[in-house]
């Protein structure tokens, strides 16, 4: 990656908005050079925004994005051909919009890290994010796809539709690492059909079966579709782990993990999954740090039972990325009103980090003289420089055209208040009843 080839991506990059391509273009290097900004108005006051502050609302309410061409881009140039192992990793993440009455489309959403006394539950949108994990851990993430979950989906279902869209263009083997909520057959499924491989995390008293016994010669009826059951939570089913592995970790404290290979999820029998369980005594045996851990791998190929503890921590780079989106690059304080606006808003976000990426892979970046040589660079320190380099590479968006005054509000048309929208909740799922015997 050189200066030549930035450049030829931010010309991509431009050439996939379709409308208002100007604006929405120097918005995003606006976010890319201003640390400072707090907000979309501020934004406007940047060298990089050669335009006046209502063209950055404009731009995000007429603009239009090609959604599939930006993503053909940065698979391009963040999923270089190779050798080595690419490390994938989606989750979803939420944007409170509680006292947005006309913004539509807002249901119920979790909020961590509330005060005790209050619920962590709150109103707003939904995002899956599909991002490219960096080597070492840190908020260095690059972001492959970012949709909104409308309130009548689910993040598995986007998740799904994320990975069909964005594995086509990966030529390298691919591991994706996922919280427990995607441990399930519809999308271990998924996984299989599209050829990557998976280490999901695993509820303890997740149900999975062994495969069906063979057919006996005589045997009357339907044969059987799902052999003896597997849970987690119930010792006596688990019988004898197919492999095991003893070590210690970084803290000479003793690690033991155990794998049960040839089971399946009930409604995905055709998915042969492995079921692993990591257990360590140096823990603090509390829910960021439990003792025992279940994973669940999804994939042709074998993976080392020592590697499985170390390769999953490579997951939490995906909070540490979504910090970074929201406190640093703003993504959460954008005040818009319609999901449409946000999703433009989002983009330009993904490319912003993107962007920082690129940078970073060429060493670019401004240490203070406290900060250590011997850490990874960091998106904040890559960020210090990106006024030159802005500078040096230039904007492929044409200089605004001059316009006259605005003819204001007409005389005669009535003011309407906006559209008030009620908040979408999901009706509570039916109890599942146990058929009785005859």
């Amino acid at each position: 990656m050189h200066f030549n080839t930035l450049k030829s991506v931010r010309q991509q990059m431009y050439d996939s908005f379709e409308r208002s391509a100007g604006a929405l273009f120097n918005l995003c290097d606006a976010r890319l050079r201003e640390s400072q900004a707090q907000s979309l108005a501020e934004l406007s006051l940047s060298p990089c925004f050669a335009r006046q502050w209502p063209s950055v609302y404009e731009a995000l309410q007429d603009g239009q994005i090609n959604e599939e061409a930006l993503r053909a881009v940065w698979a391009d140039a963040l999923l270089s051909p190779g050798e080595g192992v690419i490390w994938l990793g989606i989750d979803s993440s939420s944007i409170e919009r509680p006292e947005a009455e006309c913004s539509a489309d807002r249901g119920m959403i979790y909020v961590p890290n509330l005060p005790h006394a209050a619920k962590p539950v709150s109103v707003g949108w939904q995002y899956s994010t599909l991002m490219l994990l960096p080597e070492q851990p840190g908020s260095g993430v690059g972001i492959l796809d970012q949709r909104r979950i409308p309130t009548d989906s689910t993040a598995i279902a986007v998740g799904i539709a994320q990975l069909q869209a964005v594995m086509p263009s990966v030529k390298r083997r691919a591991i994706l690492l996922a919280d427990r909520w995607y441990a399930t057959a519809i999308f271990a499924r998924a996984c299989r059909e599209v050829g990557v491989s998976g280490l999901l995390r695993l509820k303890r008293n997740r149900r999975l079966y062994r495969a069906a016994p063979a057919r006996l010669p005589g045997q009357r009826g339907a044969p059987r579709k799902h052999g003896d059951l597997w849970q987690g939570s119930r010792p006596e089913t688990l019988g004898e782990a197919d492999a095991v592995w003893e070590g210690s970790d970084e803290h000479g404290k003793p690690v033991l993990v155990s794998c049960w290979e040839h089971l399946h999820f009930r409604d995905a029998p055709e998915v042969e999954v492995s079921v692993i369980r990591v257990q360590r005594e140096g823990a603090r045996g509390n829910k960021r740090d439990p003792r025992e851990s279940w994973f669940v791998w999804v994939g042709d190929e074998a993976i080392s039972l020592e590697e499985i503890a170390p390769l999953y921590q490579r997951r939490y780079s995906q909070e540490h990325g979504y910090r970074f989106l929201k406190q640093d690059l703003l993504w959460t304080r954008a005040h818009l009103r319609t999901p449409a606006q946000f999703d433009r808003w989002s983009w330009l976000v993904a490319c912003a980090c993107n962007q920082l990426l690129l940078l970073k892979q060429q060493g670019l970046a401004l240490r203070r003289p406290w900060e250590s040589k011997l850490r990874p660079l960091t998106p904040r320190q890559v960020r210090r420089v990106t006024p030159g380099i802005l500078a040096q590479l230039g904007t492929p968006a044409p200089a605004p055209k001059p316009r006259g005054k605005a003819p204001g509000w007409p005389k005669d048309k009535p003011r309407a208040k906006a559209t008030r929208f009620a908040v979408v909740r999901k009706p509570q799922p039916e109890p599942k009843t146990r058929r009785k015997p005859a």
